[in-house]
């Protein structure tokens, strides 16, 4: 069965300073997305399909695309900015970047975000999940999901949907938190602006964007999206987004899905900020060296 990696680069890393898809990270100048590249590659996926902004397209194709097409077939989708409302330059959310990609994905598929690192592990459940499933009388989905503790940078705050599971492994709810921390011992988020914090106890799983779809989603996405803008542009113009987790959260509600929850107990790796960086490359240089990577991804 044919698949698809759809690959979430349209961000420009604005808490980063620049474009952070492309920030070497390994010893050979190897970024974030090369390993989930190299660890999709080698679970199986056929495709991949970066989402950027058309801006960027140009640094994108030299700094990863042409290294990327020797390995797998490789399309790109633009998630529109070009109609956004006056004084707006964010675009609508990852709900929106996925839908950008539909005349591209007509396959299974697997979504992540280009700047965070999920290991090999991650990939081989979601393709083995993809090509053992298909929609029934619901669509059937699965999400990789990470222990909250360790998916937390020590150098500012994060945005986690937080979830909650069935005692089969099922979603039940996902929260998206903007502002996660790491507070003492534990990660705890605020809703007002630090004044309160609650915390998230330690083992609790949060989705970090990793996701596996039927191509049937692509028309949900689609369907929804224009209730999605009514609401927005009367309510919050500039800063409401288009969430994939809260249209699965949806679709969980209206028992249209299901969402099978396979947990990771790998550490999670990204550079949200500058101070991220040296952490991320050791940690990756420490990979090499125990043979979880081979010294040349892309030999």
């Amino acid at each position: 069965m044919k698949t698809t990696l759809v690959v979430m680069a349209a961000g420009m890393g604005s808490r980063f300073g620049g474009l952070k898809q492309i920030e070497p990270l390994g010893p050979n100048g190897e970024i974030i997305l090369d390993f989930s590249i190299h660890d999709a590659v080698k679970a199986g996926f056929d495709k991949t399909v970066f989402i950027i902004k058309k801006q960027i397209e140009a640094d994108f194709r030299e700094a990863i695309g042409k290294r990327i097409e020797k390995m797998t077939d490789v399309e790109y989708a633009f998630q529109d900015v070009d109609h956004l409302p006056e004084g707006r330059t964010k675009p609508w959310g990852t709900g929106n970047a996925v839908l950008s990609a539909r005349d591209k994905v007509d396959t299974p598929f697997a979504v992540i975000n280009a700047d965070d690192y999920y290991g090999p592990k991650a990939f081989q459940m979601l393709y083995d999940y993809l090509t053992t499933h298909e929609d029934d009388d619901l669509y059937r989905y699965v999400m990789i999901a990470f222990h909250i503790e360790k998916t937390i940078t020590e150098n500012g705050h994060v945005s986690r949907g937080v979830c909650q599971v069935d005692k089969n492994h099922y979603l039940k709810e996902i929260t998206e938190r903007t502002r996660i921390e790491k507070r003492g011992a534990e990660a705890a988020f605020t809703l007002d602006d630090g004044a309160t914090w609650t915390p998230v106890p330690d083992k609790t799983p949060v989705s970090m964007n990793c996701w596996g779809f039927t191509p049937g989603f692509l028309k949900v996405l689609e369907d929804k999206f224009p209730a999605f803008l009514d609401k927005g542009l009367k309510e919050n113009p500039m800063k409401c987004e288009y969430f994939l987790p809260s249209v699965v959260e949806e679709l969980l509600k209206e028992k249209r899905a299901t969402v099978e929850v396979m947990e990771s107990a790998e550490k999670w790796y990204g550079v949200t900020y500058k101070e991220d960086k040296k952490s991320v490359m050791d940690a990756i240089s420490e990979m090499k060296q125990q043979g979880v990577y081979p010294e040349d991804l892309w030999k």
